[in-house]
């Protein structure tokens, strides 16, 4: 396929719903191949940025499966409806390879266009939406039309989003975003403004809250705050569809591909909110499948308590994704770094549930990302360096943790190295995972 190296390659698409495209389905059953490597992006506006990364992650495999000449391995790229902020730095891709612009309050016409796409029908509210972060109006009033326009978008109703996202999202995720939306907007927004600050996104307000509440001035840098609302809430709808895709589309499909295909192996990688998709897939396989031999989570962007059988916090509470690590065939891989501040400031901050007392640093312990800090309350999950598991290889089953540090690092504000996973030692440890080396 064209702007893809490595042969051969087939392209899945889904909509947001877990619909397959079933021609591109029928492609993948027709495969010789041993072992079959799908990717599920995660950051995407469209088709040819997700293109371009998987042909860059993909690129050293062939070179690393020269002693196995048993192996024929297959690639698959996972395309589902989900979106980037143009502002995000994506470290190895040249600027003039994706859409590109300055961190600040401002909506450039890329991100414009991609709400627009994301949430068809719903134009005239980003472009309010877009007014308001231009003109950054120092009236309470503002923020507070702000947050009814980001639920308008986000199709929030008088019931929340708890239903509409409690089926595919633990207990913790699915208060979660409700909250932050119905809080105060200019409450969260200054969280986020401080967030994006610690971050080095942006300066902090200079004037203490209570005095730009009074005053109602000293409120535009507030607006640094309530852009990461808007991206936030609009992240937490490609969350949900995420969890959707992997569930109803993905899980089926290698239920199908087990039938057609019995002696394949597949192997899955997601990265940030595909490493949720993939994780979610795990739920809609048929109970009898053991066609999935590993699961590599790169930066995954969603609770580091989806695994576990008890919350820490919450008696008698399990995550969304307890007991799922035994329906892979092999290991379920958790790569994760501390250089991802968008999974270890801004990520906690969004997931808090109101009246939590702690502050905007500190949140992680409770409300942390597998691609902050591993997967955590798993019952003996080794933990490893990058070193070790290049070295030694990784567990045949179970959880795994793996700290990518090392090699995942690269990054401005706001993001952080959360999309700096375009590494041939990262397609390692997939070769490692699947047990597909020689």
């Amino acid at each position: 396929m064209a702007g893809v190296s490595v042969e051969p390659y087939r392209e899945i698409t889904f909509d947001a719903d877990g619909d397959v495209n079933t021609r591109q389905r029928d492609r993948l059953a027709e495969l010789d191949v041993t072992d079959l490597v799908m990717f599920a992006h995660g950051w995407n506006s469209n088709r040819s940025v997700a293109t371009r990364m998987y042909d860059r992650f993909y690129a050293p495999f062939p070179g690393l499966l020269t002693d196995s000449p048993g192996v024929r391995l297959g690639y698959a790229g996972i395309v589902w409806p989900s979106i980037r902020f143009a502002d995000e730095p994506i470290p190895d891709f040249d600027r003039s390879a994706v859409p590109a612009a300055d961190a600040g309050p401002g909506l450039d016409q890329h991100t414009r266009q991609a709400l627009a796409e994301a949430f068809p029908g719903r134009e005239q509210i980003v472009e309010r939406l877009a007014e308001l972060l231009d003109a950054r109006p120092e009236e309470v009033a503002a923020f507070e039309e702000f947050g009814v326009l980001v639920r308008r978008l986000a199709g929030v109703s008088g019931g929340g989003l708890v239903a509409v996202h409690g089926s595919d999202a633990s207990d913790m995720e699915a208060e979660a975003l409700p909250r932050m939306l119905y809080d105060d907007t200019l409450t969260v927004c200054r969280d986020f403004a401080a967030a994006l600050a610690e971050t080095g996104a942006a300066e902090p307000e200079p004037l203490p809250a209570a005095q730009a509440l009074s005053f109602g001035g000293g409120l535009k840098k507030v607006w640094n705050g309530a852009k990461e609302l808007l991206r936030q809430a609009t992240y937490y709808e490609m969350k949900r569809r995420a969890g959707t895709v992997g569930r109803l589309g993905l899980g089926p499909l290698l239920g199908q591909l087990a039938r057609s295909s019995p002696s394949m192996r597949v192997h899955l990688v997601g990265h940030s909110q595909g490493a949720r998709l993939v994780a979610f897939a795990l739920r809609g396989l048929p109970g009898d499948v053991r066609n999935v031999k590993s699961v590599t989570l790169l930066q995954g962007a969603f609770s580091h308590y989806a695994f576990a059988g008890r919350l820490p916090h919450a008696v008698g509470s399990g995550g969304a994704l307890r007991g799922m690590e035994r329906r892979v065939d092999g290991p379920v891989v958790a790569c994760y770094s501390r250089h991802d501040s968008a999974l270890g400031v801004i990520y906690p901050l969004a997931s808090r549930l109101a009246g939590d007392s702690a502050g905007v640093v500190g949140l992680g312990g409770k409300w942390g990302a597998i691609g902050f800090g591993g997967i955590q309350a798993v019952r003996d999950t080794p933990v490893l360096t990058l070193a070790q598991a290049l070295r030694d290889g990784v567990p045949g089953s179970g959880c795994v943790n793996v700290d990518a540090a090392a090699v995942v690092r690269r990054g401005g504000p706001p993001s952080g190295a959360h999309s700096d996973i375009l590494h041939a030692e990262l397609a390692r440890v997939v070769v490692a995972a699947g047990r597909m080396g020689g």
